[in-house]
């Protein structure tokens, strides 16, 4: 059970900032996960909602790249209720279930094609270390570009983000969505 009680619509904010649940629910079809937690600071959350179209919409990374990259975010933070959303939308948009599994099983990313194995590796090095391996970094920056690593870079971390939101407040994972082992 979450540890303070989750926003779950119009009535549980300020009339003043109905149009962020609106927002929120344009977005994701209903209010949960970590805008349940987030619309208890509906200035922030109307801050910050923007990000996820960009992260799925906008950004120029390849939806597989970029969703490695959110996933090993979610995995590596432990974030179950993370991991169970973008799990689902990983899975739409066509990232292989063998990198899904080396993700969640924190496997050995050796047999992934390259730019997959790079960007699991990036992700992994800076989620852990806080730090990446220069040659990788180079590597990555010299294939794509900086904006593509600013991209990058920036979907990961809003993902951890998020993943530290639904861990600091025991968000449970929705019935239904994809679980991390215990």
């Amino acid at each position: 059970m979450a540890r303070i009680p989750l926003k779950t619509g119009k009535t549980d904010v300020p009339a003043k900032y109905h149009h962020v649940v609106d927002g929120v629910m344009e977005v994701f079809g209903a209010v949960r996960g970590p805008f349940g937690v987030l619309l208890h600071s509906p200035a922030m959350a109307e801050l910050l909602l923007p990000l996820v179209p960009f992260v799925r919409e906008k950004s120029i990374v390849p939806d597989v790249l970029r969703m490695a990259a959110v996933l090993v975010a979610a995995r590596e933070r432990e974030a179950k209720y993370v991991w169970g959303a973008q799990v689902g939308y990983a899975r739409r948009v066509n990232v292989p279930e063998d990198t899904i599994e080396v993700i969640r099983s924190k496997g050995d990313a050796a047999n992934q094609p390259e730019d997959v194995r790079d960007v699991i590796d990036y992700a992994r090095q800076l989620i852990r270390t806080n730090r990446c391996d220069q040659a990788l970094f180079d590597k990555l920056n010299n294939k794509f570009g900086v904006q593509w690593m600013v991209e990058m870079t920036a979907s990961m971390n809003f993902y951890a983000f998020l993943a530290g939101m639904t861990n600091a407040f025991d968000v449970e994972v929705t019935e239904g969505l994809d679980k991390l082992p215990e």
